[in-house]
């Protein structure tokens, strides 16, 4: 099991890049765009390094629901392959079996 820190840590950071999601990507739409004005950019750089680092999508950690595993976790199912293991040992997971040969 993970640290609870790191865990709620990454908790906050999901819900605050979730919460400023849509002013991060106005802005960075302003600043990408050429035909605007330098100083209409600028003002929109400056804006946007003024938000906190944390609401940027890219400082999330993809962990595991069940577990808080940092490394080794499968995006679609949200859980890392020791838990996935665990779970289809146990027969939670439908059509799932323990290879063995």
């Amino acid at each position: 099991m993970a640290k609870m820190s790191a865990i709620n840590k990454n908790n906050r950071r999901i819900k605050l890049s979730n919460k400023l999601y849509e002013k991060r990507s106005k802005l960075k739409k302003i600043i990408m765009d050429k035909k605007l004005s330098l100083e209409e950019r600028f003002k929109a750089q400056q804006k946007l390094s003024k938000l906190p680092r944390n609401s940027a999508k890219v400082r999330v950690m993809n962990r595991c629901q069940i577990t808080g595993r940092p490394h080794g976790v499968y995006r679609k199912l949200k859980i890392s392959r020791i838990a996935l293991r665990q779970l289809g040992l146990e027969g939670k997971i439908p059509g799932m079996v323990k290879s063995s040969w």
